[in-house]
Formats: structure tokens, C-alpha cells, sequence
């Protein structure tokens, strides 16, 4: 984290934990004297302020006394001591009898000099045992500071809290945590806050002091670098908004974030929330990292051996790691597939995994290559699951290498009550719920993409829809995105508030109204992936942007306009190219295999599409898309296909196993089984499958849009669920776009005609939608 020239109040900390250590070292010497009968100082010496102590030479820890010790616990013990701090002290003694009046003469005059004073007398198995119960006495016991008297009192102490702490970690631990969730309830998340507190929100001070226990239980390491200059950003903050306020308060409120700003060389209220934000998610990341592992060696060993999550890419004890023996150098789309992997896993990246990625991965070519696409569309497709893994990338830098426009937007905030989230935030938050809304749009990968990128404009000045029209055009095209791709994300920017804006403030009766919106939109392409992103987009906007009110304005001006957008036809079915009639005319069979392309020729016969993919599901082959049509008796079906992970399959045993099957040689059925008992569910709930038979798509056959998380054997699944009921596919497109199935099949019944009788339709459907489950 850059601190830039920020001013840094750790000296003035550090000076005046000094002053504050020889004035109580100084009225606990005088104590001691009065107790003795010794003492020489005056009664308004004894009570003097502070910072005076240095003028009067008070100097070191009184090693004359036994039996009794000046211990500082809380802010003062770790030497942190903002100018509204309270003292919280420590009189530790060995059951001596004038423990009491000692206490008295360091008490009163401290209460007298107006500081505030948390403080208690107590033997160190005393100390012991209320630190054994109470959770705040032993946080602070475990960074007890040694201030004057017997240093062996102190040892002991600490000594002894420390055995009990790490005798006791599993239980103090889940204490610990319990307390961290409920300072996080109770004070929200520290980045996202208008008017944070410092303190206690989530990534706040008592975060960083929380990890600090667990590393002194040596469960966890202790807070990186990063943290502690994150940790001391937050108490230079706090620092200032004592000296702006006069008084010790860690809430950060709206109309003294100028003035904090200010004492620390910002330039304004944003630029210290921007900080501020910064910090607060390192904490916060550092924080979850932490409990991770407290859980990890705390539930005992992780389950032994690695399982394949995608190339390169395997789940080890819990985590995503890489395989044995890969590396990032010569992959710029492995960090891209580890993320992927892990979010539909509902795994964290390993920590390590993460550093190597971000230090190993060369840049990606420009544009983009197809994978690196796919594999943020999977990413992003994930849902919930992708939030933690996009954070991880963020926090190690890779994001601005992927997306260099997203240091514009990274930690800003946004200074609007109606907003829970800082910029980069609420665009990922944005991208997750997107993803519940795939099954309802033709372009899935554009609804995520579009939905990550909506308010990228909100990093430059001006209207940040029209700004981010412009800049989304450079990114989308940098990753590779074709022209009537970009097109259609940039209009997806410029326009992505017209339904919410218009359906509350136009008239949905005016005609006018209907015609503006759908002249702008031009198509119900573009009007479904823009309703998908008002819902999600308002939704991760905060609990004022979005309401049943609100939905059902937007879902009627989106009827409306698709009524008006009627007329556009619908897409026409697969056509042979030039270069596949010319092998139908060959007729016979025919099947090629060459990298990722398969080719498959055959006398058209039912379930020649689903059979030939049974076959690369068995072979560990994703098929990316497919294409099949045919021209007379002769079927051409065209595969893309990638491996699942590892090295592609021998070309020959592909080809022989295909030219099987197509003999009805093969029972891939029995293969495909056994593969699919291996599998694992999913840990990441994805959204159901939708089947949907379009009635005004095609005159000769019944058009069948299947949209659904994309796995092993999904074709081989629809195909086979269609032959159960008699049917037979004629044409089909088949894509997949990141980890989402978005396929269209034209099918006909045995005689050769459409499906019309509406039992035969409804049972259509319900077989689909059982072999997808």
C-alpha cells in the first residue's frame, strides 16, 4: 500500500508513550517513598501533568522496589497512545500489604490531571485467573508492557498468561473470533463506511491486535508488512481525528474528514477515505487469511491428495493450488484458470500459489487470447464465490496488470449513503449477482462482462456512463472481444441506468416513452442483458437503490419495449459452410481430428450428435462449441473441444473410439457412468437450468434453447434426453461461454415434424431438465 507523502504521527506516538512512561514512573517512585516515609515532593509536584516529566528528569524503571510493579496493558502498553487515550495500568503485586495505599497515590493524580484511567490491583495469579475468563484482560496481558517496580511481577504475568493462552488456544480462539464477528456485526465493514469506526469496524485497529493474539498463541504468523503500515495509516488517522476533535473518539464522521485529512498532508476527504478504504480491505484480507489457518491446524489434517480442478490446477488440503511442476512463466492464462477454478470450486487460492502467480505470470497478449476470456467469464459466472478470489487477485496486485483502467477505480469511494460499497466493490458485486441471471439472457458472458464493467467511467471526469462508453470500448477490445461484441458492451455502459431511470421518472403510458427506450436499446438482445444488469446493479447498489417497487416498474417497461422490439427476427438455423458441404457430398463416414478441432461426417441417423460427444466427455474434452447441420442424408458436426486438464488425448484413440461409437461398437453410456460416479457436486450453488422451446424460431422443426452451468457430459446428457423421447436433432449451435451452456437444438420427431401436441412439449421439456439435474 502506498503511503505516498502522507504525514506519519509515529513519533509523536512514540515521544509522548515516552513522557506519559517516565510521569508514572515518577509517581510510582514518589508512591513508593511516601509508603517509606521518604518522600521529599511536593503534593503539586506528585500531581503534575505529563508532559512535564521529561523537564524533571524522570528516567527508567525503579529496580529498588520488590513486590509490586507499574504495568501498562491496552494502547499505552503497545506504545500507541493517541492524544485522547485512556491509561489502562496494571498494579501487580505479591499479596504486600500497602499494595492499596501505593495504588491511591498513582490513581488520584492521574484522575486529577483529567486523563481517563481503566485500572487494577491485582496479584499475578490473579491476573491469571481473570485473564483465563475475560477476554480483554488476557488481550491485554499478552502485550504487557513493563513501566516501573519489580520486573519479575511483569515476567511472571505475562509469562504465565501466555502458557494458559496457547494451552487454551482452541477455546480462546473461537472466544476471539466470536468477539471479532460481533464487533463486525455491529460496526459494519471499515472500507465501505461513510463514517467508519476505526476501531471496531471490520479491518479496523482491534482486527490487527486480534491477529496479533493468534500469532502469540503460535497458531498463525504474526501481520505481515503490509498490514502494520496499513495498521499504522489507521492510527495516524485516529491520531488526527483526536487532535481535530480534542477528544478520544474513533468514529470518523462525515464533517471532520476534511479537517483529519489536513493534519495528515491529504489532499481531501476522498483522498483519506481512499487510503483509509485501502487499508481497511489489507486488514480485512490479512484477517480472513488468518482464520483460515487457525482453522486448518486447529480441525486436524487436511485430506491427503490433490484433485484436478482444471489445467495446471489442482485442490490440495483445502486450498487451490498449482500442480506439481508447473509454472506461471511461460502461461499468462494460468492465473486467470487458477482463479476460475477456484471460485466454481468455493475453494481459497493458496496464499503462496497466490504470490507466485502474481510474481511468475507474464503479461497476456493483446488482445486477449480466448481462454483468458472464457476463463474470467467462468470466474465472474461463479457468483458469490467469485468476491473472495477477485479480492485475492486485487490484493496482490494482479488486477490493474489484467485491467489497467481498474486502478482508477480501485478504493474509490463513493460518497453517497445510498452506495454500500467503494467503486471496485460494487462493480464485482455487481458481476456476482449477474450471474444469477445468466439462464435469462442469450449473452451470458457479455451480461458478466458488461455487469464488471458498467461504472468503469466513474475513475475518469464527467458523466461516468458517457466516459465509460469510451474507455470500455479499449478494454473490451484489448481482451479480444469481436466489434459487434464491443458494440454491444458499450451501449450496455452507456445505457446501463435508462430502465431504472426512465421506468421512475417517464410516463410508461406515452408511446414516446416506449419508442426512445427501444430506438436506444435496438434490439431484445441488448433490452434483456440491460434488464439483467438494472436488477443486479441495483441490487449490489445498496437497500435504498433497489425495491419491489422499483422491479416491477423496470420488469413493465422492459415488456413494453420488448412488444415494441417484436419484430426482430429471430436467428436462423445452422447452414453448412462451403468447406463442410464439400465433405457431405463425399458421403459415407468421415471423422478428424487436428489440436482442437473435431470433425465428424456420417450418414445423418438419430443420436449421431450426442454419441460422438459422449465420446469427448469420456476423453476428458470440453467442448467449447459445436455446430452440426446436414445436407441431405449426410450430418456434419463441428467440435471445438479443449481438455478438461493436462495434455490432450492421443489424436488415434480419439479418432478409433469415435469411428466406434458411430459403428455402435462403443457403450460409452457405461464409460460415461463410471466417470460421473467420480465426480464431486459442486460446492458453489449454481442457478437451475432453464429449457425453453421457442415457437416463432423455424417452421420445420421445434427450436430448443438449453442455458445451464456447463460440466462433463452435458451435451452427451441433452442429446440423450431428446433420443428418450423420440426425438432427433437436425441442427444444432452449441457454446459455451466461461463456465455457462448456452445451446440451441432444432429437433424433430420420428415422422420428421415439429412438436406441437403441447403433453408431448411439456414432456420435452421436464426429460431435459431431469437429465440436467
Amino acid at each position: 500500500m502506498m503511503r505516498g507523502e502522507a504525514r506519519s504521527f509515529a513519533a509523536a506516538r512514540k515521544e509522548r508513550a515516552a513522557d506519559i512512561d517516565r510521569w508514572l514512573t515518577d509517581l510510582f517512585r514518589t508512591a513508593i517513598s511516601q509508603r517509606n516515609g521518604k518522600s521529599g515532593l511536593l503534593d503539586s509536584e506528585l500531581r503534575a501533568r505529563p508532559e512535564h516529566a521529561a523537564e524533571r528528569g524522570a528516567a527508567g524503571p525503579h529496580h529498588g522496589v520488590s513486590g509490586v510493579a507499574l504495568v501498562a496493558v491496552g494502547s499505552l502498553g503497545r506504545g500507541e497512545l493517541a492524544p485522547g487515550s485512556d491509561l489502562d495500568l496494571v498494579l501487580l503485586h505479591n499479596g504486600r500489604d500497602d499494595v492499596a495505599q501505593i495504588a491511591d497515590r498513582i490513581w488520584y493524580p492521574i484522575w486529577d490531571s483529567g486523563m481517563g484511567l481503566d485500572h487494577s490491583v491485582r496479584t499475578v495469579d490473579e491476573a491469571t485467573k481473570v485473564a483465563r475468563e475475560d477476554l480483554k484482560a488476557v488481550l491485554g496481558l499478552i502485550q504487557a508492557r513493563h513501566v516501573s517496580g519489580d520486573p519479575e511481577l511483569t515476567r511472571a504475568a505475562r509469562e504465565a498468561v501466555l502458557v494458559e493462552w496457547r494451552a487454551d488456544s482452541r477455546r480462546r480462539l473461537a472466544e476471539l473470533r466470536e468477539a471479532a464477528d460481533k464487533r463486525a456485526d455491529g460496526s459494519g465493514e471499515l472500507a465501505f463506511l461513510l463514517e467508519p469506526d476505526l476501531k471496531d469496524a471490520r479491518g479496523g485497529i482491534r482486527d490487527v491486535q486480534a491477529m496479533q493474539a493468534v500469532a502469540a498463541a503460535w497458531v498463525a504468523s504474526a501481520p505481515g508488512p503490509r498490514v502494520r503500515e496499513a495498521y499504522e495509516l489507521l492510527l495516524d488517522i485516529r491520531h488526527g481525528l483526536h487532535l481535530v476533535t480534542a477528544r478520544g473518539t474513533d468514529r470518523l464522521v462525515l464533517q471532520e474528514q476534511d479537517a483529519v485529512a489536513g493534519t495528515l498532508g491529504l489532499l481531501d476527504a476522498e483522498a483519506l477515505m481512499r487510503r483509509l478504504a485501502e487499508a481497511g480491505r489489507t486488514i480485512a484480507h490479512s484477517f480472513d487469511a488468518t482464520w483460515r489457518t487457525v482453522d486448518r491446524l486447529l480441525s486436524g489434517p487436511a485430506p491427503r491428495g490433490r484433485r484436478p480442478l482444471a489445467d495446471g490446477v489442482v485442490e490440495h488440503g483445502g486450498e487451490v493450488v498449482l500442480a506439481r511442476g508447473v509454472s506461471p512463466r511461460n502461461d499468462p492464462v494460468l492465473v486467470l484458470r487458477a482463479a476460475a477454478a477456484a471460485a466454481e470450486a468455493g475453494l481459497p487460492l493458496a496464499p503462496a500459489t497466490v504470490s507466485m502467480l502474481a510474481a511468475q505470470s507474464p503479461p497476456l497478449p493483446v488482445p486477449w487470447p480466448d481462454e483468458a476470456r472464457d476463463a474470467l467469464v467462468g470466474l465472474l459466472g461463479a457468483g458469490r464465490a467469485a468476491v473472495p478470489v477477485w479480492e485475492e487477485l486485487d490484493q496482490a496486485g494482479v488486477l490493474v496488470r489484467l485491467i489497467p483502467d481498474w486502478e482508477r477505480v480501485r478504493h474509490r469511494p463513493q460518497r453517497n449513503p445510498i452506495h454500500t460499497y467503494t467503486v471496485d466493490r460494487h462493480l464485482i458485486e455487481t458481476a456476482a449477482g449477474a450471474a444469477a441471471f445468466t439462464r435469462e439472457v442469450s449473452r451470458p458472458d457479455l451480461l458478466l462482462i458488461g455487469a464488471l464493467l458498467h461504472d468503469i467511467g466513474k475513475g475518469w471526469p464527467g458523466d461516468h456512463s458517457t466516459t465509460g462508453e469510451i474507455v470500455v470500448r479499449d478494454i473490451a477490445s484489448r481482451m479480444g472481444l469481436p466489434p459487434a461484441d464491443v458494440d454491444v458492451l458499450a451501449l450496455m455502459v452507456r445505457h446501463h441506468l435508462l430502465l431504472p431511470e426512465t421506468a421512475t421518472r417517464r410516463d410508461l403510458d406515452d408511446p414516446v416513452t416506449i419508442s426512445r427506450v427501444a430506438e436506444a436499446v435496438g434490439s431484445r438482445e441488448v433490452l434483456e442483458l440491460l434488464a439483467a444488469l438494472a436488477v443486479a446493479d441495483g441490487l449490489a447498489t445498496g437497500p435504498a437503490a433497489w425495491n419491489s417497487w422499483k422491479a416491477s416498474l423496470v420488469s413493465d417497461l422492459v415488456r413494453r419495449v420488448r412488444s415494441a422490439l417484436s419484430g426482430t427476427p429471430p436467428a436462423p438455423a445452422p447452414s453448412l459452410s462451403q468447406e463442410q458441404a464439400s465433405l457431405a457430398r463425399h458421403g459415407g463416414g468421415a471423422v478428424r481430428v487436428h489440436g482442437g478441432a473435431v470433425t465428424v461426417v456420417a450418414p445423418d441417423r438419430p443420436g449421431l450428435l450426442w454419441r460422438a460427444a459422449g465420446v469427448l466427455a469420456a476423453h476428458r474434452m470440453v467442448v467449447r462449441s459445436a455446430s452440426a447441420a446436414s445436407a441431405g442424408s449426410t450430418a456434419v458436426i463441428e467440435f471445438a473441444v479443449v481438455p478438461e486438464y493436462g495434455t490432450p488425448p492421443d489424436p488415434a484413440t480419439l479418432e478409433a473410439d469415435l469411428r466406434l461409437v458411430l459403428a455402435g461398437r462403443l457403450d460409452i453410456e457405461q464409460r460415461l457412468a463410471r466417470r460421473t460416479r467420480s465426480l464431486r457436486p459442486p460446492r458453489v450453488p449454481v442457478a437451475p437450468p432453464r429449457v425453453t422451446l421457442v415457437d416463432d424460431a423455424s417452421n420445420t422443426a421445434t427450436v430448443v434453447e438449453v442455458r445451464a452451468h456447463d460440466r462433463p457430459g452435458l451435451l452427451w446428457k441433452i442429446g440423450r434426453a431428446f433420443g428418450d423421447c423420440g426425438l432427433d436433432v437436425r441442427a444444432a449451435r452449441v457454446e459455451t461461454l466461461g463456465a455457462e451452456a448456452v445451446d440451441v437444438f432444432y429437433v424433430v420427431d420420428r415422422a420428421g415434424r415439429p412438436i406441437l401436441e403441447e403433453q408431448q412439449r411439456v414432456q420435452v421439456r421436464e426429460q431435459v431438465l431431469a437429465a440436467l439435474r
